[in-house]
C-alpha cells in the first residue's frame, strides 16, 4: 500500500505539472495546485476531473500566482476508464474576463489569480476546471533532469536563434532539463507559432507520461521524485484524501487512451496588441465532446 500510495503521487506531480511549459525564472514555490468551487450547474460527469494547469510568467521575487500566465492546458481525466484528453489554449486568445472585460486568456491569472483564471478558461470550454495548476520555469526542467530525460516524437525540424540554435530534428528526439523546457517555449520559429508551441506542449507531457512507466518499478525511483517535488509545492483548498483521489486519476490513465487537440483561431491586431481570436464554437465542441468521458473524438 505504501508503494502504490507513492505511485500515485508521482503520477499526480509529474503528470499533471509537466503539462505547463513556462517561461519564467524560478520562485520559492515553484507547483501550486488550487481547488476551485465549480458553480456553474453544467452537468458533469462525476467520473471525470478537469483540471487546467498553467505556467506563471513569474520573474524574480514576483508572485507566480499573480502574472500573466503562459502554456495553458485543460485537462480531463476519467477515472473509469483511463481515459484523458488535453486541450491547448494558446496564450494570447482574446476572451472575456470576467469583471475585467476581453483582453488575452493569460491576463486572468494577472487580474484574479488561478480562480479567475480557471473560470475565464472554462467559460471559453465549456467546462469549468475543478482544480487549477500552476508552475514556475524552473519546475518542468527539474522534473524532467529527476526522470532521465524523455524523448518525444517531433512532426518537423525547428530551431530557435536563442534558445537552441542547432535546432531539433524530425523524429524522435531525447530531451532532458532544460532543453524539455526551451523544445516547448518555441513558437516563433514554428509555422503556426502558438498553436504549433501548444501541441509540443502536449509531446513533452506524453514523454514525461512514457518515461515515469518505464522507470516506476525501480527502487528508490519514486521516492526521490516524490520528495523532489513536494520540496516546492504548495497546496490551496485540497485535503489529503481528495489530493490522493486526483492521485489515483491519474495513475490510472491508459496512454492508448489520450487524445489532445489545440484550440485553432486566427491572428488579429487589437488595440496595436497581436492577439488571436480562438474559434468559440470549436471550443465549446470541445468541451460537449469530452464532458462525459474525457475523449475527444474528432479535433
Amino acid at each position: 500500500m505504501r508503494t502504490f500510495i507513492r505511485t500515485t503521487l508521482l503520477a499526480l506531480l509529474l503528470g499533471v505539472v509537466a503539462i505547463v511549459v513556462p517561461d519564467s525564472t524560478p520562485a520559492p514555490t515553484q507547483f501550486t495546485i488550487v481547488k476551485l468551487d465549480r458553480s456553474d450547474g453544467v452537468d458533469v460527469d462525476p467520473d471525470v476531473i478537469w483540471v487546467l494547469a498553467v505556467g506563471s510568467d513569474a520573474r524574480p521575487r514576483e508572485n507566480p500566482l499573480r502574472v500573466r500566465g503562459d502554456a495553458l492546458q485543460l485537462v480531463g481525466i476519467n477515472t473509469r476508464t483511463g481515459a484523458a484528453t488535453a486541450i491547448g489554449i494558446p496564450r494570447d486568445s482574446w476572451v472575456p474576463i470576467p469583471g475585467v472585460g476581453s483582453n488575452r486568456v493569460n491576463a486572468a491569472l494577472y487580474y484574479g489569480g488561478p480562480e479567475l483564471l480557471g473560470r475565464t478558461v472554462g467559460n471559453l470550454v465549456g467546462l469549468q476546471p475543478d482544480y487549477v495548476v500552476v508552475a514556475t520555469f524552473s519546475g518542468l526542467a527539474e522534473l524532467v533532469k529527476g526522470i532521465g530525460g524523455i524523448t518525444v516524437n517531433n512532426p518537423r525540424a525547428f530551431s530557435d536563434a536563442h534558445l537552441h540554435p542547432r535546432g531539433w530534428p524530425k523524429g524522435r528526439v531525447r530531451l532532458n532539463g532544460m532543453k524539455a523546457v526551451e523544445f516547448a517555449r518555441v513558437r516563433k520559429s514554428l509555422p503556426r507559432g502558438d498553436f504549433d508551441r501548444s501541441a509540443n506542449q502536449q509531446r513533452v507531457i506524453r514523454g514525461i507520461q512514457r518515461r515515469v512507466a518505464e522507470r516506476a518499478a525501480e527502487p528508490g525511483f519514486v521516492e526521490g521524485q516524490v520528495i523532489n517535488v513536494l520540496r516546492h509545492l504548495s497546496t490551496r483548498g485540497l485535503s489529503p484524501a481528495e489530493l490522493f483521489r486526483v492521485a489515483q486519476a491519474i495513475a490510472q490513465v491508459d496512454p492508448a487512451k489520450v487524445t489532445s487537440c489545440v484550440l485553432q483561431g486566427r491572428g488579429a491586431s487589437i488595440n496595436g496588441a497581436s492577439v488571436v481570436l480562438p474559434d468559440t464554437r470549436t471550443a465549446r465542441r470541445y468541451g460537449d465532446d469530452a464532458r462525459k468521458d474525457a475523449v475527444i473524438r474528432r479535433c
